[in-house]
C-alpha cells in the first residue's frame, strides 16, 4: 500500500507519516521543507522567492518519491499535489502570478508522469485553533505577515485542493479524508489504521472485479 498524506500546515502529516511507516514498517518519504534554506527567505520576502522556492520544495520532494517509486509499500509526508496547493493559494492572495503558477503546474505534470500514482490520498482534517497550536508547538514564533498567511491558508486550503484532485481528474474513492486530534492516543490512532485499511480493502476489491 502506497499512502500520501495532504493537508495544511500543522495538520499532523509528519506525525501521521511516522507513525504509519512505524506501524507498517515501510519507508518514509520525508516532505522537504521544513529544513529548507529557502523557508526563511520565503517567509521573508515571499512576492520575490515564491517562484523559486515553491519549485525548489516541489523538485525535492520529486527526487524523494523518485527515488522510492519501485516501493511497494510506502508513507509519503506530502504529495505532488501538496505543491500545487501552496501555488494556488499564493495565486489568490496576489503573492504568484497567473504565468508563474501556469509554470509551476508544468513542472508538476512532467514529474507525475515519472512516478506511479498511489493507493490513497489521505487527507488530514482539523479545526483552525488546532491547526495554530500545533504551530505554535514546533516552536515557531509567528510574525505577522506568517499568521496572515497560515489564516489565509487554512480559509481556503480544503477548496483548493478540491480543484487540484478535480483537475487531475483523481477518483474520489481514492481520497481518505481522516478527522485527526492525538494521534499518540492508541484507540484514536487504531481507528485512524482501520478507517485506511477499509479504504485499501474496497480499493482492492474493485480493481480485481475490473480485472476479471
Amino acid at each position: 500500500m502506497r499512502v500520501g498524506i495532504i493537508g495544511p500546515i500543522g495538520s499532523g502529516k509528519s506525525t501521521l507519516a511516522h507513525l504509519l511507516a512505524n506501524y507498517y514498517n515501510v519507508p518514509k518519504v520525508e516532505e522537504p521543507v521544513a529544513n529548507s534554506r529557502f523557508l526563511p527567505l520565503f517567509y521573508s520576502d515571499m512576492k520575490k522567492f515564491a517562484l523559486v522556492s515553491q519549485n525548489f520544495f516541489y523538485g525535492e520532494l520529486f527526487l524523494s518519491m523518485w527515488d522510492t517509486k519501485d516501493e511497494p509499500a510506502l508513507v509519503c509526508d506530502s504529495t505532488l499535489f501538496s505543491n500545487l496547493v501552496f501555488a494556488d493559494l499564493l495565486k489568490l492572495e496576489g503573492v504568484m502570478n497567473e504565468e508563474e503558477v501556469e509554470l509551476t503546474y508544468k513542472i508538476a505534470d512532467a514529474h507525475m508522469k515519472l512516478i506511479p500514482d498511489l493507493d490513497i490520498h489521505i487527507v488530514l482534517i482539523r479545526d483552525e485553533d488546532s491547526l495554530f497550536q500545533n504551530v505554535r508547538k514546533r516552536s515557531r514564533d509567528l510574525e505577522e505577515g506568517q499568521y496572515s498567511y497560515l489564516k489565509f491558508h487554512y480559509a481556503n486550503y480544503s477548496s483548493v485542493l478540491e480543484n487540484i484532485f478535480n483537475r487531475y481528474n483523481v477518483p474520489k474513492q481514492k481520497i481518505l479524508y481522516l478527522k485527526v486530534d492525538d494521534m499518540f492516543d492508541q484507540l484514536h490512532f487504531n481507528d485512524l489504521v482501520a478507517q485506511i485499511e477499509q479504504r485499501y480493502q474496497q480499493l482492492t476489491y474493485e480493481q480485481q472485479t475490473l480485472d476479471l
